[in-house]
């Protein structure tokens, strides 16, 4: 898995720096890491080796719930402190339940209201083979104690053929669903406004995402999101809903292979992590004209907003034309490698 992640990172990052006239946002020289960054903890549980996804608890401070990938784990979320040490294990069980390609977790409320934590089994290694994908939700333990929990499954299905993804929010105002998939034109993609269990819910494409998204998460309030890649992390102004115009854009620091995002508690930082065997979780304060108290909005600087809000995302044609070069040469690459 992660092999074939850094290849395909090598891949793209080679074809982007031959496309000198039309560079993506995540090579632009000016954007350095955020200053004051600096890694907050390490996961030591020997059991999380490759964690995907990352959810700051609504219920409990100082716990932030993780997961693993896809391969021989076993269906557990993981409470994790501030110094990285894992509080409680958490086995998910119930019809339909299974540990595909876990991609991602947020949090969310259940249908009392109450806090919840949704596991997205978003992924597919498969390129799109998969026609359905599933999300668990279940209620936000009252505490944070070893104990099996039944969940249930909601199933989902693209209106425009199955992909890979990676990323999943959700809206705290309204509580809608949101996916984000993993591909040289990526894109978001809205769930219903109310979820049928019995399934499958539809999901909309309703905008364009950045190159290899591998999380996104949604500001306490509702007022932005973010999106991250395994280089940057662009933030979308959602005053108006989804989908919101992008108005900042940082760069992250280099991890082994990462994946995860989460606002902090207090919404003045991210927690980003990564993958790989006691793995660095990082805390990247946001961009200073972002807070939850004062979302940015169309009178903004120009020059803190990289694009404005269009079907595309906010890209330039040149950029959108060169995406679609890069996405014929990966294509055809993932094809060798799957043969190989």
């Amino acid at each position: 898995m992660r092999k074939r992640a850094a290849f395909a990172v090598s891949i793209a990052s080679a074809v982007s720096a031959t496309l000198g006239a039309a560079p993506s946002p995540e090579e632009s020289p000016e954007n350095e890491v955020p200053e004051g960054s600096e890694v907050a903890f390490h996961l030591e549980d020997p059991r999380i080796t490759e964690s995907s996804g990352m959810a700051a608890s609504e219920l409990h401070d100082d716990v932030y719930w993780t997961h693993n990938d896809s391969g021989d784990f076993l269906p557990e979320i993981y409470a994790v402190n501030g110094d990285g040490e894992t509080k409680a294990t958490v086995s998910l069980s119930g019809p339909g339940m299974e540990a595909r390609d876990w991609e991602a977790v947020s949090p969310g409320v259940d249908d009392n209201g109450d806090p919840a934590v949704y596991v997205g089994d978003i992924g597919d290694n498969f390129q799109g083979a998969w026609p359905d994908i599933r999300v668990y939700r279940l209620t936000e333990p009252a505490e944070p104690v070893d104990q099996t929990i039944e969940v249930e499954t909601f199933t989902f299905r693209y209106e425009d053929g199955g992909r890979d993804a990676e990323g999943m929010m959700i809206d705290p105002r309204d509580q809608r669903l949101y996916i984000v998939s993993k591909e040289v034109a990526g894109g978001v993609y809205a769930a219903p406004e109310t979820l049928d269990p019995k399934g499958p819910n539809e999901l909309t494409r309703i905008d364009s995402a950045p190159l290899y998204a591998t999380d996104a998460a949604f500001a306490s309030d509702g007022s932005y999101y973010a999106i991250r890649t395994y280089w940057a992390v662009t933030f979308y102004d959602a005053s108006d809903g989804v989908p919101g115009s992008s108005v900042a854009h940082i760069k992250l620091p280099e991890t082994e292979q990462g994946e995860s995002l989460t606002f902090g508690p207090d919404g003045t930082s991210l927690l980003v992590g990564s993958e790989g065997e006691r793995s660095p979780v990082w805390e990247i304060p946001v961009p200073e004209e972002l807070t939850v108290d004062e979302p940015a909005g169309e009178d903004d600087d120009p020059a803190a907003a990289p694009s404005e809000k269009s079907e595309t995302g906010g890209a330039s044609g040149l950029i959108w034309v060169g995406a679609a070069v890069a996405a014929l040469l990966i294509g055809g690459i993932v094809l060798l490698v799957r043969k190989s």
